[in-house]
């Protein structure tokens, strides 16, 4: 008869797990019935755990999805990132011609800023004093020029009779300004006025000086008497100056200057410095 060590051998060879698992589920074996009326192991264990990898291990959580609906996700992906890259260029062009516009016309603005400078430092200078009195002398030798006044004389021209006198007046160009003095040898006055005159003669050129004693022009005692030192001013053969008695205009003791003043006051005589 067999010993309790060798029926618990016996049993323990005949009912060996591979796994203590099969000892600890012992219950679990008497649900299936076997030949001797026990559940026997077949030594494999099955892993019941839906995450389990065929090697035994446990898939990652976020791997990716190979199938149909992780292609559709991926190319979503795919194309948001390729919209969102489009988008970033797009920026960046505009970002890039902005600067360049903006820089184009900075530049255009320092351009323009810097031509009106200079026409304003033009325009200072153009309105200066003497541009302006530069100018005018220009335009009035301009003007001279146009109306026959570039004619030289620069002498006080004697005449010795009527006819002279009538010549002197008549064959003269329209647009030249004749001044005659009427004089009488014994007076101081047409003598010093006589002085003055010569020395306007060279001042003003283009206008024609002369002188004729009263004797010889025809004029009376009376005329001689009450009318003299005289001056006649002629242009285009008609009187535009009659100036008889000077002194009570200029006194007795005058100087060319104050000739010159009077006949500029009136009209007769421009300033000088435009003829030069």
């Amino acid at each position: 008869m067999a010993t309790l060590e060798d029926k618990l051998l016996g049993e323990k060879l005949e009912y060996y797990c591979s796994s203590s698992e099969g000892e600890d589920n012992g219950d679990e074996g008497d649900d299936a019935k076997g030949t001797s009326g026990k559940s026997r192991s077949s030594g494999l264990t099955i892993d019941t755990n839906p995450d389990a990898t065929p090697s035994g291990g446990f898939r990652q959580q976020g791997s990716t999805n190979t199938g149909p609906k992780g292609v559709v996700k991926d190319w979503q992906r795919f194309k948001q990132l390729e919209a969102e890259r489009r988008d970033e260029t797009e920026r960046q062009r505009l970002a890039l011609a902005k600067k360049l516009t903006i820089t184009t016309a900075t530049s255009a603005e320092d351009e323009e800023r810097k031509r009106q400078e200079e026409l304003d430092s033009e325009l200072d200078e153009l309105m200066s004093e003497e541009f302006l009195q530069q100018y005018q002398k220009q335009r009035m030798a301009e003007m001279l020029r146009q109306t026959g006044h570039n004619q030289q004389f620069g002498k006080v021209q004697q005449l010795t009779s009527h006819a002279e006198f009538l010549e002197c007046v008549e064959q003269e160009n329209k647009h030249t300004t004749i001044i005659i003095h009427i004089y009488e040898r014994q007076m101081a006055a047409c003598t010093t006025l006589n002085k003055c005159l010569d020395s306007l003669a060279s001042d003003y050129p283009s206008i024609k000086f002369a002188k004729i004693c009263s004797s010889v022009a025809g004029m009376s005692r009376d005329f001689r008497t009450k009318g003299l030192p005289a001056l006649l001013v002629y242009k285009a053969q008609a009187v535009i100056g009659n100036f008889v008695r000077l002194t009570d205009d200029l006194s007795d003791d005058f100087f060319a200057s104050d000739v010159e003043s009077f006949l500029i006051e009136h009209g007769i005589l421009l300033d000088r410095a435009l003829y030069n």
